[in-house]
């Protein structure tokens, strides 16, 4: 006899989709994209159905699979004539194909990075040709070379503000569109761009990242200012995940920006790296050993496959040769010695379950000299864990609310 389905409660959003933390917390990224168009449930669902989290080739094979035929119903729709709907369906494919590339460092090779990133990118670029917003592709001038972004413009709307996004270590840009479309329906132009080590700049040019941000922002605001349909307008930033940093950091030096938000906050990102070291080797990391840090580190991975492939996934951007040069690059990512240079006003998410750097947002909060809300998430909101991935409308909400509040002043 078949027990009554009802009679226990479900666990799923406590216990998760799978037992690995990094498929689940996938999984609820995803799902979070639902809100703004980005995913659709049952596709969602109906690919990770059958998936075993042990199986990292057939999860990719998975998610290349459900791009690929959500990529065909909009070249269906293109060749119909009906651009809404492809625009729809150019816009999840692009969400998945950038799942299957997240997963690609969980293979045995990485060859399929740069062509997967291509789907992922040429899908996106598809949405901006579809869609009916009013959207143009831009090149903002860096250091001798451009940063390539789009710049969104809303209709009908009278706040005048323009909203730079600025994305995290591996985010895609199909993962800021919640925020876009937010920002859009409330009458912001918005600009989302590739900085250094992010997404173009990192897998076709080989650009690292760089931890003095406001090398960034200053040629973004520039351009920004520059320009007869935005200069009038002021200026918000809005930084998601690693940006938590990035966004601070250049707010200590970049002060034509009237208002801020991290989500959530970041004072060290070493943290997230150095914690999972053993005693022994944070203590030749902190005497400064290279040689023998470099050595143990060797053969500590050669204990797991698992382990380098994540090494190099989360190296990759930094381009340091050696694993010691590379967290020596790391430590530079701090915003001990410049937090008390910013002047902006800002918004800070704090979720609760935070996984990579907990405790951060409050630590930020503390440290800022200005005016500043700290908003905590919760589970039993929905909202818990790093960028509340399954709470993306309420994240919003308290976002535009709060910097309506700033910027009508």
């Amino acid at each position: 006899m078949i027990g009554n389905p009802f009679s226990h409660p479900n666990r799923i959003f406590s216990s998760g989709f799978y037992t690995d933390p990094d498929l689940d917390f996938e999984v609820r990224t995803t799902l979070g994209k639902v809100t703004s168009g980005a995913a659709d449930t049952g596709e969602i669902l109906s690919t990770i159905a059958e998936a075993d989290q042990g199986e990292p080739q057939d999860w990719f094979e998975r998610w290349i699979a459900l791009g690929d035929r959500v990529r065909a119903i909009a070249d269906e729709s293109v060749a119909g004539g009906h651009h809404i709907s492809a625009a729809d369906a150019y816009l999840r494919a692009s969400t998945y194909y950038g799942v299957a590339l997240g997963c690609i460092d969980r293979l045995e090779s990485d060859q399929l990075l740069v062509p997967v990133f291509r789907l992922h990118r040429e899908a996106w670029d598809n949405f901006i040709d579809a869609t009916s917003i009013n959207t143009e592709r831009v090149e903002i001038p860096y250091e001798g070379m451009t940063l390539p972004g789009y710049l969104f413009k809303p209709t009908g709307k009278e706040l005048k503000c323009c909203i730079i996004l600025v994305n995290g270590s591996d985010g895609t840009l199909s993962g800021l569109w919640g925020c876009a479309k937010a920002a859009l329906a409330r009458g912001y132009t918005v600009l989302m761009f590739d900085g250094p080590g992010q997404q173009s700049l990192l897998f076709e040019k080989d650009v690292p990242f760089r931890f003095d941000w406001e090398a960034v922002i200053t040629p973004v605001v520039d351009f920004l200012l520059g320009r007869d349909d935005v200069g009038s307008h002021r200026l918000a930033i809005y930084g998601v995940s690693q940006a938590g940093y990035w966004v601070p950091r250049a707010l200590a030096f970049e002060h034509r920006i009237t208002a801020a938000v991290v989500d959530p906050g970041v004072v060290d990102v070493s943290t997230s790296w150095i914690e999972h070291l053993p005693s022994g080797l944070k203590k030749l990391l902190a005497e400064g050993n290279e040689r023998l840090f470099d050595i143990e580190m060797s053969v500590g991975m050669k204990l797991s496959g698992a382990t380098p492939r994540m090494w190099n996934f989360r190296a990759r951007p930094y381009r340091q040769d050696g694993y010691f040069k590379t967290l020596q690059e790391v430590l530079k990512y701090n915003l001990t010695e410049v937090v008390g240079r910013i002047q902006t006003p800002m918004f800070i998410s704090d979720p609760e379950d935070e996984q990579f750097w907990p405790g951060q947002a409050k630590q930020l909060a503390a440290m800022l000299p200005g005016e500043k809300m700290l908003s905590s998430f919760t589970a039993a909101e929905g909202a818990n864990f790093h960028c509340q991935p399954m709470a993306r409308a309420l994240t919003e909400q308290r976002i535009f609310d709060w910097l309506h509040h700033i910027l009508k002043r």
